[in-house]
């Protein structure tokens, strides 16, 4: 079997499907949002990324994307921090539904958070007293950012704790460190990779959010409006040219923010 495995015709025969597979997944489909972005010509593209609705939706997904990746940078890393270094009951249970996000559709995310926070809610009763608003404003979107962003630093940062050597911390102990000392020049470094890198990532993944979105925003324009229900909403107005134009700003910000992450990653493999 090994034998055959290694013989030229099944390498080239693995290696053709796989660059097959990555051409009619990933290529293909780019390609053609590029495409049809400039389909009707560059004045339309033009005119597309420079609608102010558009420019808009755009800024404020940024926007909120930034907000939501920032709490989970902060939240994730503690919880890793406490999955890893304690034990105690249910923590196994806790550590498998950290995963859960993924395994969820993003529009039954939306529906729970309808549904906890929506006006018909206690918890949005009592928010409403209070004179705070949440469902179908701004809040809500960060909301559901971060519970479909949830998993990403936590898993980029229990691996880096796990390698972790303690050999290194008692050391720093034994020179006479402090615990804070201790984690802000010896733990913290070896986390960052892991941060940055499920940061970026989280932040990413926000920026494409929509199922969860689009049940809890209440899509108005220059304030609840993000960038893939715009989309959506010129998909369904029958302009694609202008969807898959305001597309690109995401994909290029996409791209960047995966050559960032690459890019951490190589620099950590080095140190």
């Amino acid at each position: 079997m090994t034998t055959w495995i290694r013989h030229k015709g099944w390498t080239w025969g693995f290696r053709s499907t796989v660059l097959l597979y990555f051409l009619a997944l990933i290529v293909l489909p780019i390609f053609g949002v590029y495409v049809q972005s400039f389909s009707a010509g560059w004045g339309h593209f033009t005119e597309s990324i420079m609608d102010p609705i558009a420019w808009k939706a755009v800024l404020l997904t940024i926007k909120l994307g930034v907000i939501s990746t920032f709490i989970n940078v902060l939240i994730g890393t503690m919880i890793a921090w406490v999955l890893i270094r304690y034990k105690f009951p249910g923590r196994t249970l806790l550590n498998s539904l950290v995963d859960l996000p993924f395994a969820l559709p993003t529009a039954v995310g939306g529906l729970m958070i309808l549904l906890l926070l929506g006006p018909g809610s206690f918890l949005g009763g009592m928010a409403e007293k209070l004179g705070f608003e949440i469902v179908f404003h701004q809040p809500a979107i960060v909301i559901a950012m971060m519970f479909v962003t949830f998993p990403f630093v936590i898993r980029a940062v229990q691996p880096l704790l796990e390698e972790l050597d303690p050999l290194e911390e008692e050391a720093a102990y034994t020179m006479g460190a402090s615990r804070t000392r201790t984690f802000f020049k010896v733990i913290l470094p070896s986390m960052l990779p892991g941060i940055i890198s499920g940061g970026m990532l989280a932040f990413s993944r926000a920026l494409a959010e929509f199922g969860a979105v689009v049940l809890v925003a209440g899509n108005i324009p220059g304030r609840t409006l993000i960038a893939s229900v715009f989309i959506f909403g010129e998909v369904e107005s029958d302009n694609p040219a202008g969807a898959a134009a305001v597309s690109i700003l995401l994909l290029t910000l996409s791209f960047i923010i995966l050559w960032v992450i690459n890019a951490v990653q190589q620099r950590g493999k080095r140190a």
